[in-house]
């Protein structure tokens, strides 16, 4: 899973985006962005050492 757009709006919710044919996903603020990177990393690093 990578992440293909994020977007702050003026609202302070992040939209983000997986791809360009996912649906967008709305997150609650600052908090749940650096959730949702962490977890991007998360599946990365799980993904290279099965890989190894």
């Amino acid at each position: 899973m990578f992440l293909h757009a994020a977007v702050l709006p003026s609202h302070g919710q992040w939209l983000v985006q997986h791809c360009a044919a996912s649906p967008v996903q709305l997150l609650d603020g600052p908090a749940a962005m650096v959730d949702f990177a962490a977890d991007i990393q998360h599946r990365i690093r799980t993904r290279r050492n099965r890989i190894r």
